[in-house]
């Protein structure tokens, strides 16, 4: 790959453009090269020599030699700047940054002021060098990703293991993944269990174990011992692929502010030109005694300071560091413009199953008549083994040793559940309609259980029942209470659940609106009657499977768990990498965070340059005050924007 120096006339085009980060340049690494460090070392140098010959008067340093020595020390970092104002201009594109240091430090030597004109181009150079750095840093985070992607894959072909490109492998193959290699391709696992660090996808440490049959990741680490794959994607479609493809081109949705910016910045540097010409002519009107050297001199001084370096650079590197900072934690955003919507969320609508319960069905609770507990659970397990319904799954993760009873003549009754025969005994396993139907008398307080269970009777008499529920995520309770602390004052539920299940569920979580048993249509005439409010600016958090027409209509749509849902990534603006809700408070405080300093840069940027300006039109700051006007608060803006990478949101 073709490597260039990172400079501003690349970043303007990111920022303007659609585009891909993968454009041809190395934009990492290429600024802490210590050779781009040369000319600025090199024309420093010859400067600091210079002055200190000036200084102490030294005979020989004057006239042509002195030209000769400054216009060197001009060369090693005024020469690019100048050849990338004359490209723009060719261009057509007249009033860059680059136009404006040219004229103003050629002009700094056409009165004489070398020193200072070598002076603001240095300046202007190292500005530029620590501006590549600190833009290269905050992409670092985002850039991370790309080193998740896996370099090759060992396929099982022909009796033999090839490696190869993950590209060329297909659908169907048998992969092998040794410790310490990346998963090159999602699948399903072959062997009996693996153990995967995740942190790369999800920004979670704790390793993850995946049991036989169940997914693995591209991207994922393999930690323990060598594993089998059975791939279930091409690379392309894999979700590591899509989730790089969408990170690559994260900035090319601006923020309204960073767009702003670049329009008004367009306007704003022909309108300083003119009227650095007109502080250099218009005088000659006005002013008596008026000398054309020292007004040429104030109009350099504006020149220079009108650069808005400071704005075009330190801003996008804000969204830049909030972009990064958010894909640290897990949290990926589609573009700029999302951290931005998430700073106004004041509604969030949520789904429950799979955004704060697990999604899990597990038993709860266990109610048996007559029998102990195990061997009731006997009984209920050698029946449940002859079905699939997934909470017949839920009631088999229920394992004991001595489980050894076998049913048999086991039938499904549609819509009601099973009967069979257990140990010679006649079992009735489903709901309460196939408990009246055989007249079997089933206890009052079933009627107070809103979760699902499943009757039990064992020779035409009750035998008890088993309690299914899907379980609270960790961090749910403390999510809630977390966005009512952010603002987030109205919250509510809805769920294609039962209605009294939902309520449940909303009642401990202590969210007051919830509403149950909707269709996904149902789910978007809610959220569509929430926006007739145009003070409500809604987020909705879902899977991004079922709810991908609700994700669409919110101002922010937040899919959970989006490294396996492939209709998240292509529906979702903000994509949660872990099943965590608390994620969803956390992508709030750095958006919100961001904001703050993109504003920060824009008051720090305007204010100093308006004051230097008036200062400079009326000849009382020098050319040293307009360099800090223009390459200092580009600086200072620079580090208030790196801080993003040190924040915690915790």
């Amino acid at each position: 790959m073709k490597k260039k120096k990172v400079n501003l006339r690349d970043l303007k085009q990111n920022s303007e453009e659609q585009h891909s980060h993968d454009d041809g340049h190395d934009h990492s690494g290429q600024p802490n090269n210590y050779k781009a460090y040369i000319p600025a070392i090199i024309s420093f140098s010859m400067l600091m020599m210079g002055i200190a010959l000036d200084y102490y008067g030294v005979a020989f340093f004057k006239d042509w030699l002195r030209i000769i020595w400054y216009s060197i020390a001009y060369l090693p970092v005024g020469l690019p700047v100048v050849k990338e104002g004359i490209e723009s201009i060719k261009k057509g594109d007249v009033f860059t940054e680059f136009f404006l240091m040219s004229i103003a430090t050629l002009g700094a030597f056409s009165i004489g002021e070398y020193p200072e004109g070598v002076a603001v181009m240095l300046f202007y150079a190292i500005g530029e060098l620590f501006q590549n750095a600190a833009v290269n840093r905050a992409k670092s985070n985002i850039k991370a990703l790309l080193d998740v992607r896996p370099k090759e894959a060992n396929v099982f072909r022909n009796g033999n293991i090839v490696s190869i490109s993950p590209e060329l492998v297909g659908i169907g193959e048998k992969v092998q993944v040794r410790v310490g290699e990346k998963v090159p391709l999602d699948g399903i696992l072959l062997s009996e269990k693996g153990s995967f660090n995740t942190a790369a996808l999800t920004g979670e440490s704790k390793p993850d174990t995946i049991a036989k049959d169940e997914k693995v990741f591209a991207g994922s680490i393999n930690l323990d011992g060598v594993i089998e794959i059975e791939t279930t994607k091409e690379f392309k479609d894999s979700s590591i692929a899509r989730i790089l493809d969408m990170v690559q081109n994260a900035t090319a949705r601006k923020s309204k502010t960073e767009l702003f910016i670049r329009k008004f910045a367009r306007i704003y540097t022909p309108i300083v030109v003119f009227l650095a010409i007109g502080v250099a002519f218009l005088p000659y009107f006005i002013v008596e005694g008026y000398v054309f050297r020292d007004w040429l001199y104030r109009a350099l001084i504006f020149l220079v300071i009108s650069c808005p370096c400071a704005l075009v650079i330190s801003i996008p590197l804000g969204y830049f560091g909030g972009l990064g900072a958010a894909s640290k934690n897990g949290i990926l955003f589609k573009g700029a413009s999302f951290l931005d919507a998430m700073t106004k969320i004041n509604t969030l609508v949520m789904d429950k199953t799979g955004t704060v319960t697990k999604g899990v069905f597990k038993i709860k609770q266990i109610k048996a008549i007559g029998l102990n507990d195990k061997e009731f659970m006997k009984y209920l397990l050698a029946m449940e083994e002859q079905s699939t319904h997934p909470i017949a799954k839920a009631i088999l993760e229920y394992r004991d040793e001595g489980s050894d009873y076998e049913a048999v003549d086991v039938s499904e009754i549609a819509g009601k559940g099973l009967k069979g025969f257990v140990n010679g005994k006649a079992v009735l396993v489903g709901n309460k309609a196939l408990m009246l139907a055989n007249n079997i008398n089933v206890l009052e307080e079933t009627e107070t259980i809103v979760e699902s269970i499943v009757l039990v009777s064992i020779d035409n008499a009750f035998a008890g029942y088993v309690v299914i529920a899907d379980e609270l995520k960790e961090d749910a309770k403390e999510t809630i209470t977390a966005l009512h602390k952010v603002g987030v004052k109205n919250i509510m539920m809805l769920s294609g659940d039962k209605d009294s299940i939902t309520q449940k569920v909303a009642s401990e979580l202590n969210i007051e609106n919830a509403k149950g048993g909707l269709l996904p249509e149902d789910k978007l005439s809610e959220v569509e009657a929430l926006k007739k409010n145009p003070e409500n600016k809604i987020a909705f958090i879902g899977d991004g499977i079922n709810d991908a027409p609700v994700l669409a209509a919110s101002d922010v749509g937040i899919a959970m768990g989006g490294l396996g849902s492939d209709v998240a990534i292509e529906t979702a603006d903000v994509i949660i990498q872990t099943d965590q809700p608390s994620k969803v408070v956390k992508a709030i405080k750095i958006s919100r965070s961001t904001r703050k300093i993109v504003w920060q840069n824009i008051i720090l940027a305007f204010g100093v340059k308006v004051i230097v300006l008036i200062l400079g039109a009326g000849g009382l700051a020098t050319m040293w005050e307009a360099v800090f006007a223009d390459v200092g608060v580009a600086l200072l803006a620079i580090l208030n924007a790196v801080r993003l990478q040190r924040m915690n949101w915790d």
